[in-house]
């Protein structure tokens, strides 16, 4: 499963300079595929696509910014909804 999360972080607790955006995650976590990861950087925002199919998983690769940010999951998808009718 896809899914699409956000990451955002106070100035305070950026981690430019300190092992950047990507310490933010483990990506040595079995499971997890990370497939693209993008910044808004001046915002403080981190926005990744990631692969998986186990939950705990999931939180194992954001554990690193458990304390440092707060975290959006959102189960995405590329194929469209199968077509209804009424």
């Amino acid at each position: 499963m896809l899914f699409h999360i956000k990451q955002v972080h106070t100035p305070e607790n950026c981690p430019y300079g300190t092992g950047g955006s990507s310490s933010l995650r483990d990506e040595s976590v079995a499971g997890v595929n990370l497939k693209a990861a993008y910044g808004a950087f001046m915002e403080h925002e981190i926005y990744m696509v990631v692969e998986a199919d186990d939950l705990e998983n999931l939180n194992k690769f954001l554990l690193p910014g458990m304390k440092v940010c707060t975290t959006t999951i959102t189960p995405v998808s590329a194929e469209p909804l199968p077509r209804w009718n009424a």
